[in-house]
């Protein structure tokens, strides 16, 4: 039997049009979707479906891309493919906690709304930035990087790509100083802020005050967090681990090798794009990835499984 473990992208992967066929064709994900317009205040259809500049803004873009990857989760679930573990990258995690019964699904989608207006609001546009660094291994950057003022590395996402965040002075000197080291391509990112970087440890802090309030479960299954790439499988840790969360490291490179090393061979993205497929062939070509971003795609993993 495969071990299955369900992954779900993160912000950046957004695109309109996500989840229509789901919210259109099928009973569930017509609830989901409703329910997060009836919890937020606004139309979760449009700011998915139709041409707007919302769906880029943080604090749109969270709570919509949970709400699909949930939708599109449900609707696989239904056809009895069920994971044995779960992880997201960076926002994507909350999709992993739903997954994993530590939240529920209207608790998922109320909390990104919440963290996406902090981070939207943590740090003013234009201060922050963030770049992707190619082809230069994590310990040359970590060296560049730990020896500099206002400068994180943000993201570890596979064997020669690592993101860097914080200001935007401080990341571009990061960038000179990277591709003297070695680099091969440093790339500004087009983001609204510096996130997982210590510019956004208040951030954290004003939504560890929204965690206070929120109910969390001990995982049914074991979920991977971002921060230091262990399996959770009880609800203490949770809220302080999603507090860190903001201003940390995402380590989906290591999250990926624990969960390989847990014994799961089979990981299906559920969400927009096909980013981590991505990542996972530089990480290991011997998984097998399979992806979950239209409605007919779940025809296919079902086929693929049985």
């Amino acid at each position: 039997m495969s071990r299955i473990a369900f992954i779900f992208p993160g912000q950046g992967a957004q695109v309109c049009g996500m989840g229509q066929d789901f919210y259109e064709q099928t009973e569930t994900g017509k609830k989901i979707f409703d329910k997060a317009s009836e919890l937020l205040g606004f139309s979760m259809p449009e700011l998915c479906f139709e041409k707007n500049d919302r769906l880029d803004i943080t604090e749109y873009t969270q709570a919509a891309m949970v709400t699909a990857g949930i939708a599109m989760m449900r609707v696989l679930e239904e056809q009895g493919i069920k994971p044995d573990m779960a992880a997201g990258l960076s926002l994507g995690e909350y999709c992993a906690l739903a997954a994993a019964g530590v939240m529920s699904d209207e608790d998922a989608i109320r909390t990104v709304r919440q963290r996406g207006i902090l981070m939207q609001e943590a740090v003013p546009v234009g201060e922050g930035a963030m770049a992707a660094i190619l082809a230069l291994d994590a310990a040359a950057i970590e060296a560049v990087t730990g020896s500099m003022e206002g400068v994180w590395i943000a993201n570890y996402n596979c064997p020669g790509q690592i993101v860097i965040s914080g200001k935007k002075a401080a990341v571009e000197e990061a960038c000179e100083k990277l591709k003297a080291a070695g680099a091969k391509r440093a790339l500004m990112l087009n983001v609204s802020g510096p996130f997982h970087s210590g510019m956004l440890t208040g951030a954290g802090e004003k939504l560890a005050q929204v965690l206070a309030d929120v109910d969390i479960h001990t995982p049914r299954i074991p979920y991977v967090a971002n921060v230091n790439a262990q399996p959770v499988t009880t609800a203490e840790p949770v809220k302080d681990l999603l507090t860190r969360q903001v201003s940390s490291s995402v380590r989906w490179q290591q999250s990926v090798e624990t969960m390989i090393n847990e014994g799961v061979d089979t990981f299906i993205e559920i969400g927009p794009g096909r980013t981590l497929a991505g990542f996972m062939k530089k990480i290991n070509k011997e998984v097998r990835t399979m992806n979950v971003e239209k409605l007919e795609d779940i025809d296919k993993v079902v086929e693929a499984l049985k």
